[in-house]
């Protein structure tokens, strides 16, 4: 005679499995909790570089428009390989535009940009060597106030990066020529290539 076994429970087996269960089902919930935040955090990371990279890509000003702005200009000379030539107070090299005529400037917008003018909020003042009478203004398109010499609107050169440099001298750039002006008041129409030297440090003259 076969006796058919009877299944019987384990209340407590039941209990511990069910237990067990729900600690896996727990720890599943906070690992997939773990993943999404991970996900969130590098996308957030990924948008700030983002920003990060556009931000770098702008240009930056120029030292020369650094110079260039606010203030009460002062003009003063330096002694260089094509003589002595108008700069401002911390040696800066100044420019003319030959197309400019009757004192207006007619370098604005781009042009500007890389050769800001020299601008005032006052009567520009004069250091040895300059001949203050020959000093004046001129309002420009933006409301600003530009330095004058001898009639010439006065300008710096973008990469001009140092006292001394004279690297826009017989530059066309914007349709016409850029020259230093003498003390004089008149363009000087050389370059230095045309009369090699050298810097006081022994730097060749670019």
């Amino acid at each position: 005679m076969v006796r058919r076994g009877i299944a019987r429970t384990d209340p407590l087996g039941d209990l511990m499995i069910g237990r067990f269960g729900t600690v896996l089902r727990r720890r599943a919930m906070l690992a997939a909790a773990t993943v999404v935040a991970g996900v969130v955090v590098a996308a957030c990371g990924s948008s700030s570089s983002g920003g990060g990279a556009g931000a770098a890509a702008s240009p930056p000003a120029t030292s020369s428009s650094a110079v260039a702005s606010g203030g009460v200009a002062r003009v003063a000379t330096h002694d260089g390989p094509l003589g002595a030539y108008l700069t401002d107070a911390v040696g800066r090299t100044l420019y003319e535009f030959a197309a400019d005529t009757g004192g207006t400037s007619t370098c604005t917008g781009q042009c500007a940009t890389f050769w800001p003018p020299l601008t005032t909020t006052g009567p520009p003042a004069s250091s040895a060597g300059v001949k203050a009478s020959l000093l004046g203004t001129s309002p420009r398109s933006d409301g600003s106030t530009q330095v004058t010499y001898a009639g010439h609107p006065v300008y710096y050169f973008a990469e001009d990066k140092a006292a001394g440099d004279i690297k826009g001298q017989g530059s066309t750039g914007s349709g016409a020529k850029w020259w230093i002006l003498s003390p004089d008041g008149s363009a000087i129409t050389r370059t230095v290539s045309a009369a090699p030297a050298t810097s006081a440090a022994g730097h060749a003259w670019s």
